[in-house]
């Protein structure tokens, strides 16, 4: 059987560490992460992704979640294999065999090894005070945070996110939110289980020619 991973640029480390821990060697294309911000764009780029696979690949290994619809509405050019959950948040924070559409609590902004990325903290912060100037930019920040509460690292164990440098850009980006930082507990438990071919309640298989409504993800 010949497999692809197609994987958000986000899961890069830990897509290569699930296949390191499961004994895969499947080759890994990547999809660029800031097309989230657009949904539309996303969906446009996975299955044109999917599609552009060769014809023998027997499965397409989607490694990242419903992601504001980015997989769905559309019919699948050839066997997908996707997990079941709303996002690479959601995916990450799996812990055990039991299926849970949405596992982030409410008012928490959570870290994972993609702390220096386009989305992080800090560089929101500068986009928005290079744009509007550091009154207005700054006004605009808040109020996108004024509802969060705690910044979360996820603890997967697959990076490093107890070490010196990674907890000091973790606590300027809590610092600019004015949030406590803390760790819960994460996994790479659903891509490893994605890459070795554990496809239980917990992922979507979706034949060739299947279209999937959002609310697959979610009942």
């Amino acid at each position: 059987m010949e497999r692809i991973i197609l994987a958000c640029d986000s899961l890069q480390l830990h897509v290569d560490a699930a296949q390191e821990r499961m004994g895969t060697h499947y080759e890994v294309r990547l999809l660029d992460s800031r097309l989230h911000a657009q949904p539309e764009k996303m969906n446009e780029a996975v299955f044109a992704a999917i599609a552009d696979m060769p014809e023998h690949v027997d499965a397409v290994l989607l490694a990242m979640g419903l992601c504001g619809g980015s997989v769905s509405g559309r019919p699948f050019p050839r066997r997908t294999v996707i997990p079941r959950v709303d996002d690479c948040i959601t995916l990450l924070l799996h812990r055990d065999q039991t299926w849970h559409p949405n596992l982030k609590a409410c008012g928490h902004f959570y870290l994972t090894d993609t702390l220096d990325g386009r989305l992080s903290v800090e560089k929101m912060y500068r986009r928005l005070t290079e744009e509007y100037g550091e009154e207005d930019g700054g006004d605009i920040f808040h109020m996108w945070f004024a509802n969060y509460k705690s910044v979360d690292i996820i603890d997967t164990g697959a990076y490093p996110c107890r070490s010196a440098s990674y907890v000091e850009k973790a606590k300027r980006q809590a610092a600019l939110i004015n949030c406590p930082l803390t760790y819960v507990d994460g996994s790479n438990l659903l891509l490893e289980k994605l890459v070795s071919g554990q496809w239980d309640q917990q992922f979507i298989v979706a034949e060739k020619g299947q279209v999937l409504e959002q609310a697959a993800f979610s009942a």
